[in-house]
């Protein structure tokens, strides 16, 4: 609803004066999926998701392939088991089951937690750097290209936001400059 607010108040304000509105706001739009693809951060993200990926594949592989044997061990085994043991070795058939289906829910709120707080992370920065180049460029409003039906190819500064995306984690930290610390006033001799 917000987003079609501003985007019908940008299309009256153009229409109204399209040579004078076209001159006084600088639009712009960015890619946000493309800056997730492109960016070193976004290739990171995802790399990392799918590490965590292929370690909780590896359990859940385990668990099924230990499944496996015990339901073959049950079906060569079916003649000659007495109904007691059958029946446990049901048992653990069922308990392994339960496990699997846990690990894999388990797994899956893992991964999206993790892809979540990666993402906002992402976010949080491209935000940040939106908001300087649209100061430093001097634009007026900048849209997400998900909210822009047509556009014209400068509009986009996707590029622009990938390379300081880049950039910005390329440069350390700097420490905050700590001030100087005032000298304790020295009391006056003689005086209590």
């Amino acid at each position: 609803m917000r987003r079609m607010l501003l985007l019908t108040v940008c299309l009256t304000l153009l229409s109204a004066a399209p040579s004078a509105a076209a001159d006084a706001l600088k639009l712009g739009f960015v890619d946000l999926q493309r800056v997730f693809s492109e960016s070193e951060a976004g290739k990171k993200a995802r790399a990392d998701v799918a590490d965590i990926e292929k370690t909780k594949k590896a359990v859940i592989e385990e668990k099924v392939n230990s499944l496996k044997k015990i339901e073959a061990e049950i079906s060569k085994q079916a003649s000659v088991l007495s109904a007691e043991a059958k029946k446990a070795k049901e048992e653990e058939v069922e308990k392994l089951q339960r496990d699997i289906q846990r690990l894999v829910a388990d797994a899956r709120a893992e991964l999206q937690k993790k892809e979540n707080e990666l993402t906002n992370a992402i976010l949080k920065n491209i935000s940040e750097i939106v908001d300087a180049v649209g100061y430093e460029e001097g634009y007026a409003i900048i849209f997400r290209s998900e909210v822009v039906l047509s556009a014209k190819k400068e509009f986009d500064i996707t590029s622009l936001v990938v390379n300081r995306l880049n950039a910005s984690k390329d440069k350390p930290k700097e420490a905050p400059i700590e001030k100087p610390k005032a000298k304790p006033r020295e009391k006056a001799k003689g005086k209590k």
